[in-house]
């Protein structure tokens, strides 16, 4: 955690210069909600339904995690789902700013970690680009057989008309100090949370109308070798270090921690782009690595290189609900 984000949960002097900031955010953002909402700015109904995946805070909730299950739950249901993302990069220069479909061959710089890690699970057909109205579009006219689309992370982008909004919440760290950006983490309020359809808490304890969701894995797979897997039990007694540059490193840390490993670790921001360098640890027996991590390290990886698979767990009545809200 860095700059500014180290305040977003808590509440610190310098939340007298951030408030002011974080107001106007906060009402350009509710401004910009009802333009849409009213027709002021034009939005797109698309021939399938579409279902949004999102949060209401910056940094990690589980969103991948849970839009790989939501895809199977509905490929075992008979429909066929597509996935829909920005992909974001830090090299704006190699962005597509055309609808991509995504490759398994493609570099995680080009079109981002998350939807490479998505597409590599090959489940449905995974398209990114910064308009996602051009982007479905474009994957229906290559898909026809598609019959709902999943939007990955496409709560703040309302050009997108929506028939169900899934809002997924960090049970941990909830909203921080309740404040919007730049004072908090917030993207929008929490009475935000009212209008959704479901919200799905990853970790922690659900209320009474949420669902929770848990991640699950405990065996790692090797990054140069991946038909090789290991039990977490193999790395007991090992010097291990662990690597996250994920939106929250220290959930992956912490589950390490419960699977019995003693690691070093090494955090760092959300869509890091590594480098040899990254994972050079001379004493290091192992270097264990969340899967968003491992498609950036694929190039340069050692036999020390383990990767741990993990899969949402989530009470089936919530696909169920899911498939019966798209079916009208």
């Amino acid at each position: 955690m860095n700059g500014l984000e180290k305040y977003w949960y808590r509440i610190a002097p310098l939340h007298i210069l951030l408030w002011p900031a974080s107001l106007i955010f906060s009402v350009l953002s509710s401004l910009r909600r009802q333009l849409y909402r009213s027709g002021v700015l034009h939005s797109s109904k698309l021939p399938v339904p579409v279902i949004i995946i999102g949060n209401i805070s910056v940094g990690g909730t589980g969103k991948t995690p849970f839009t790989l299950w939501l895809a199977q739950q509905l490929i075992d249901a008979g429909w066929h789902p597509a996935i829909i993302s920005r992909g974001y990069t830090k090299s704006k220069q190699q962005r597509p700013d055309i609808p991509h479909a995504v490759d398994i061959n493609d570099s995680p710089d080009v079109v981002g970690d998350e939807p490479l890690l998505m597409v590599q699970r090959d489940l449905c057909p995974v398209w990114i680009g910064r308009n996602r109205v051009a982007v479905a579009k474009a994957m229906l006219q290559a898909h026809p057989e598609c019959n709902v689309i999943l939007s990955d992370d496409g709560l703040q982008h309302y050009r997108l008309q929506r028939d169900i909004e899934i809002v997924l919440v960090d049970g941990n760290r909830r909203f921080g100090n309740g404040l919007q950006l730049p004072a908090g983490p917030l993207r929008e309020p929490v009475s935000r949370l009212k209008s959704v359809d479901i919200v799905v808490v990853n970790g922690g304890t659900a209320k009474a109308d949420e669902y929770t969701m848990q991640l699950s894995g405990s065996s790692f797979y090797n990054l140069l070798n991946p038909n090789t897997s290991l039990p977490a039990a193999a790395f007991a007694g090992q010097r291990v270090h662990a690597i996250a540059g994920i939106g929250h490193p220290q959930r992956f840390f912490a589950y390490l921690k419960q699977l019995g490993l003693s690691t070093q670790t090494h955090a760092f921001p959300d869509h890091h782009c590594y480098t040899v360098s990254d994972i050079e640890f001379n004493n290091a027996e192992a270097i264990l690595m969340t899967e968003k991590d491992a498609v950036k390290c694929a190039s340069f990886a050692t036999e020390q290189c383990w990767v741990l698979r993990v899969d949402a767990q989530i009470d089936p009545a919530l696909a169920q609900l899911i498939i019966e809200k798209i079916k009208k």
